[in-house]
């Protein structure tokens, strides 16, 4: 599992799987779930996190037990 988290865009991405992205599921307004073309769960972005009060609180529990989180500072360029 990989969990970052890009400051700028107020997103998180949880990755749970190396597999490739077959389609990506709205599940709720700010959550959306990346599926391979079996249906899997690849990864899970959850969109204005700073907003999710209990998403930051697991988030916190979870570096502190030594789970991953890598944050960016910025948005990635590509050309």
């Amino acid at each position: 599992m990989k969990v970052n988290y890009d400051i700028m865009a107020d997103a998180v991405y949880i990755n749970v799987s190396k597999a490739k992205v077959a389609r990506t599921v709205k599940t709720e307004e700010r959550f959306l779930v990346d599926v391979d073309a079996r249906g899997n769960v690849v990864g899970i972005e959850i969109l204005d996190a700073s907003n999710q009060q209990e998403l930051v609180k697991n988030l916190q529990k979870n570096v502190a037990v030594g789970v991953p989180i890598n944050i960016q500072t910025s948005t990635p360029v590509t050309a």
